[in-house]
């Protein structure tokens, strides 16, 4: 029993009492004291309302038929329309339906035998008015109770689950952009970072470089140090941002000619070439374009690569990005350590390299698919090739 049902049953009990004692109640044979235990009965039944309505609605039953057979309580009456209407909003479903039709019934058949009895149409009337007021008007309240909680719980576990997807769509964004900056930070930094190890590798290996050398070797370590310095900043900055204005930071496939410069100066012999008219790009085709590029040249840098061909083409609706490395042994050490990363065989010249080589290859293949382009790397003739072609129609 629930304290606040057990209070109110209390309470009812007390305003029957008073209704009895005030003399409000018809008796065919029994005293008013007797009244007083269907009106007990009745209230036991608001006791259990909330924690046994069926067997509230049994009380109320007994209750009912006990005091109609002793003649008629008020307060027994009153209190019975609540045992109705609690086992119809607490009790089972189907309950409600099967109270609904008896409780009409029983108000037809009543107010038709008192018609019939009486042979008066107006207390028949009233008899079937008065038999509703106590059956079906309770059943039905409680039918509309019932009906508008299920509402209400079903509005609240809509907007859990708008809720939780709402949470599945911000951990997939957080997701999503948590992937873009790890590509943008391997193209990045492992393009300056490979170049400055490789030559400051070959300063410590060689004893008998000159002092110009020496100097011509340091410049270049600085220059990339300062490029990837810069470009960290340039990052940075964009994920501190609030609004869009990315375009004045953004790298451009028209800048290639620079990563072939960089290349060059970390040992690198490159070749770069410009096919059709340079043109604007759609800033995602510009950002892909641009980290293919370096990623590629950073790969053959990696792989101990002397020569790279770096071949950007202008096409309708399109630019295709072709890095070669034709060399004999280094391109084939390429070859193999990028298959090894990418399918888990395979040779390779460390594990270190493998790992960069499959995140850079796997990072080149994520760019391309959100433009809606098409990549193929792998071996090509006695070589290595990357090449990219990125659609340029359709995208803002």
């Amino acid at each position: 029993m629930k304290r606040e049902d057990v209070l109110w049953a209390v309470a009812s009990f007390l305003g029957g009492v008073a209704l009895l004692a005030v003399g409000i109640y018809q008796h065919l044979w029994a005293p008013a004291p007797l009244f007083a235990v269907p009106l007990a009965i009745t209230c036991l039944g608001v006791a259990v309302r909330r924690s046994r309505p069926l067997l509230a609605l049994g009380l109320g039953v007994v209750a009912f038929a006990g005091d109609f057979a002793m003649g008629f309580s008020l307060g027994t009456v009153i209190v019975v329309t609540d045992n109705f209407y609690a086992a119809v909003r607490y009790g089972p479903r189907v309950l409600g339906r099967w109270m609904l039709g008896i409780t009409s019934i029983f108000a037809v058949v009543a107010g038709v035998a008192a018609g019939i009895l009486m042979r008066e149409l107006e207390t028949a009337a009233v008899i079937l008015v008065q038999c509703a007021l106590v059956g079906t008007t309770p059943v039905i309240t409680g039918m509309i109770i019932r009906q508008l909680e299920d509402q209400a719980a079903a509005e609240r576990a809509r907007a859990e689950q708008v809720a939780r997807l709402a949470e599945l769509d911000r951990a997939a964004a957080v997701q999503a952009e948590r992937a873009r900056m790890a590509r943008e930070l391997h193209d990045m930094i492992a393009n300056h970072f490979s170049a400055i190890a490789i030559q400051s590798t070959a300063v410590l290996s060689r004893a008998d470089l000159d002092g110009d050398t020496v100097r011509a070797v340091l410049g270049s370590i600085r220059e990339n140090s300062l490029q990837g310095m810069t470009e960290m900043r340039s990052m940075i900055g964009l994920l501190r941002r609030d609004d869009e204005e990315a375009e004045a930071v953004r790298r451009r496939v028209a800048e290639a000619g620079e990563l072939a410069e960089r290349a060059r100066e970390a040992g690198l012999e490159v070749r770069f070439q410009v096919d059709g008219e340079v043109r604007e790009l759609p800033v995602p085709v510009d950002l892909a374009g641009y980290r293919i590029i370096q990623e590629s040249l950073t790969n053959v840098l990696k792989h101990g690569g002397k020569a790279a061909d770096v071949v950007v083409g202008y096409r309708p609706g399109a630019v295709t990005l072709t890095v070669d490395n034709p060399l004999g042994d280094a391109g084939r050490r390429h070859s193999g350590a990028d298959t090894g990363a990418s399918t888990g065989t395979g040779a390779s010249t460390g594990t270190d390299a493998v790992m960069s080589a499959g995140a850079g290859i796997i990072g080149m293949r994520e760019r391309v698919a959100l433009v809606g382009g098409e990549l193929d790397a792998g071996p090509y003739g006695d070589g290595w090739r990357v090449r990219a072609l990125l659609p340029t129609e359709g995208l803002a």
